[in-house]
């Protein structure tokens, strides 16, 4: 059996007699002696890449991605017979960090702050005394109150360490009830929580149901002084709608790591706007954990075993 390994990430794999790899680039259509492959692992692949690879690589059965959302590969268009398993959990921990680091960044204005340093300037207003508790703005995860929109493993890594700093965290999933300790809510109950909400965290994976999830309609819920946090997919934000939010002074600000387009166009309005925070698509990029998981699921795969990570089409 062939497995395809991407040029992407160095793998550490102690393969099963039998097993042979070969490494292809992500950025260029895979050789001929390697369409015969039965597996393939995916991280980084261009979207023209995928196609091709889709389309040549008649003998595969199982595409393995790195990446914690599958919908690159769903979009490939790899047969129906072919088993697709995705990377949840192997970037858990890195985005909690970096989501973690969006939500103080936004309480503490450091995006203001950083303005201020670019420009020279020592910004006295945002320095010196301040308010212990200021209804009007988010200045503190201390009795702050949190939704988590996407309540999976990354939330359930992130939740912990915004109440270790006094958030309260609610999660906001398909089905009800106790997470990892945690209240997490249905879809139908979503909408009450946001008049009360200080941040509001994306971490919604790119589906047909999801695309625009947060859009006008969600952000008119929010109170003036919320914040957004933007982590999961960049297809679940109506960009147009948030920025006439926060040119309204409806909403606090945005800090978001994924767009819709990506790179982020340097004509976008979004660069401009001083309450908002931009990374570009960091906080996940490396996956933790991914040879024990390849290794894990080829195990599976030869003994015909159950599969971690499984995609349902």
């Amino acid at each position: 059996m062939k497995l395809l390994i991407p040029d992407s990430i160095t793998l550490d794999l102690s393969l099963p007699s039998g097993v042979t790899t070969s490494e292809y680039a992500v950025d260029k259509p895979l050789s001929d002696d390697q369409t015969g492959a039965e597996a393939i692992v995916v991280w980084g692949n261009t979207a023209e890449q995928l196609r091709d690879t889709a389309a040549r690589l008649t003998a595969v059965r199982w595409v393995q991605t790195l990446a914690a959302g599958p919908d690159a590969v769903l979009a490939a268009g790899f047969g129906p017979d072919v088993v697709i398993t995705s990377g949840a959990g192997l970037h858990d921990l890195t985005v909690a960090e970096h989501t973690l680091g969006l939500t103080l960044a936004a309480a503490r204005r450091l995006n203001l702050l950083v303005r201020a340093q670019v420009g020279h300037r020592w910004a006295g207003e945002l320095g010196g005394n301040q308010p212990v508790h200021d209804p009007t703005a988010f200045r503190t995860l201390r009795d702050a109150r949190v939704v988590i929109w996407g309540f999976g493993g990354i939330a359930a890594t992130l939740a912990p360490y915004l109440t270790a700093l006094g958030a309260t965290v609610t999660g906001v999933a398909r089905s009800a009830g106790k997470r990892h300790g945690f209240e997490v809510v249905t879809q139908d109950e979503f909408p009450s929580l946001l008049p009360e909400t200080d941040v509001l965290i994306s971490i919604l994976p790119a589906t047909a149901s999801t695309r625009h999830a947060v859009n006008a309609s969600v952000l008119a819920l929010l109170p003036a002084r919320a914040w957004l946090i933007s982590v999961g997919r960049g297809s679940v934000v109506d960009e147009s709608a948030l920025l006439a939010a926060l040119r309204a002074g409806r909403l606090g600000g945005a800090a978001m790591d994924v767009f819709e387009t990506e790179p982020l166009p340097v004509s976008s309005p979004l660069w401009d706007e001083p309450n908002v925070i931009i990374t570009p698509h960091a906080a996940g990029g490396r996956p933790v954990g991914a040879a024990e998981l390849v290794l894990s699921n080829l195990s599976a795969f030869l003994s015909s075993g159950a599969l971690k990570n499984v995609v349902e089409r």
